[in-house]
């Protein structure tokens, strides 16, 4: 069946660009408005409950992700009412980011940064640029000697410090402000000085306490992608070699078939447990690998990138749900996370079965969403692995509708690159900015 003809459970034929615009409605039943601008509740059902502790203004579940996605849904339908939903989503961020105390890219005052950058970019209003600087401003007053050096927390990975630079080398590029970049450097110095950066004993819940993890978000491969990024930066050697002791730590403890690569959740507990998605799985640590791919040039670390996706497919995903990727549809640990690598391996590549896997991956999403009350598109999940009998739908960027929709318009670009347009990524996507293959664009008239 094509992704022309996708039906829901509700029998309602629905394209990717059709069911992001259905999950644009879902989000929108959930606005907030009062006198600082708008914010959108976590789940609009009326009994339902998040899946998340509430997060009003985050990059992760709040208004920071849901105003970058209502951007690009602007772009990709061209109707305006998209850009004053993110307006007015960018006036609470512009009102509110001085009572944030968490200065984390995906929960706290960083993912703001972005999403203000973005947003004074796209409608064209300084102001929100202007708050975005003040902001930046505050985050680097904010570092403080940690370790030997400088940072704000004694987290090196990205749900910590690591988010935190990669929020500022982004501002430091959309501004030209040097002290941005010279500030993340300093904290990337402390960071490749470990002798595995990201490699810590866990401090999650439900984790034991010497766990380790190699993930994306809370472990070592998110770690490894940032060194690489520094590298990047600079091209000082040392990010670089900081950065492959990071990837050689992910490789000894994954497990290869063939040309099929999977990553435990953590060791050395949970080495059989291989979560397929972005937080701690495949799809993010494929990341860390396309970007050493990407600033070093070695074709191993690509090969090892797409080992990684095969070993996605190879799991019988997404119909065949396993330990590592359950009844969860969104950025962080589902299908959605899945479909932006799969997008961005074809942007990269060129390569068709990747476009393709994305393809089955869109129609899976879709097929599992639902509109039972004609207030849009929504997907129910059970977030927490261990909780499979807690079951949310929520809106958020990372963790809900938002997110999924905007997984949704990336692949909608890739299918026509006849009519490429820019999309907004997060500072940890390495993949091309517009999802089409380079050689697609460079084709003669």
């Amino acid at each position: 069946m094509g992704l022309d003809w996708i039906h829901s459970p509700g029998e309602c034929a629905e394209t990717p660009l059709t069911a992001a615009v259905a999950a644009g409605r879902w989000v929108r039943s959930a606005a907030v408005d009062d006198e600082r601008g708008r914010h959108w509740r976590a789940n609009p059902d009326p009994r339902g409950g998040s899946a998340v502790t509430p997060e009003p203004a985050s990059l992760y579940a709040g208004a920071a992700g849901i105003v970058l996605f209502f951007l690009e849904l602007a772009a990709a339908t061209g109707h305006e009412a998209y850009l004053e939903d993110a307006r007015a989503g960018a006036r609470y961020l512009a009102a509110t980011w001085r009572d944030q105390a968490d200065l984390s890219l995906y929960h706290g005052l960083t993912g703001t940064v972005v999403a203000l950058a973005e947003a004074g970019w796209a409608l064209g209003e300084e102001r929100f640029e202007a708050e975005a600087l003040a902001a930046a401003d505050r985050i680097v007053r904010s570092a403080r000697a940690v370790g030997g050096g400088l940072g704000w927390s004694a987290d090196p990975a990205q749900r910590g410090d690591g988010g935190i630079v990669l929020g500022l080398l982004r501002a430091a590029a959309a501004f030209g402000v040097p002290a941005y970049e010279q500030v993340a450097l300093e904290a990337g110095e402390r960071i490749a000085e470990l002798a595995v950066p990201g490699h810590r004993f866990g401090d999650c819940l439900d984790l034991p306490a010497d766990a380790v993890t190699p993930g994306f978000l809370p472990g070592t491969a998110g770690t490894a992608f940032l060194l690489a990024r520094l590298y990047g930066v600079t091209g000082e050697p040392h990010f670089l070699a900081a950065a492959r002791r990071g990837a050689g730590f992910v490789r000894g403890v994954s497990v290869v078939t063939d040309r099929c690569a999977v990553v435990p959740h953590h060791v050395p507990q949970a080495r059989s447990l291989h979560y397929l998605g972005f937080c701690s799985g495949s799809a993010g640590v494929a990341r860390m690998f396309y970007e050493l791919y990407r600033v070093a040039g070695d074709p191993g670390d690509l090969d090892w990138a797409e080992r990684l996706a095969h070993g996605i497919v190879r799991s019988g995903a997404p119909r065949r749900r396993t330990a590592g990727l359950w009844n969860t549809a969104c950025q962080c640990c589902g299908t959605a996370g899945l479909l932006e690598l799969f997008v961005g391996l074809w942007a990269a590549t060129g390569r068709e079965p990747y476009r393709e896997f994305a393809r089955a991956l869109a129609e899976d999403l879709i097929g599992g969403a639902t509109d039972p009350d004609g207030r849009g598109l929504r997907w129910y999940q059970a977030y927490r692995r261990l909780r499979p009998g807690e079951v949310s739908a929520d809106t958020g960027y990372m963790v809900g509708a938002a997110g999924i929709g905007a997984a949704l318009l990336h692949l909608d670009t890739a299918m026509q690159p006849d009519r490429a347009r820019r999309v907004i990524l997060l500072p940890d996507n390495p993949f091309p900015a517009i999802p089409v293959p380079a050689a697609a664009l460079s084709r003669p008239e």
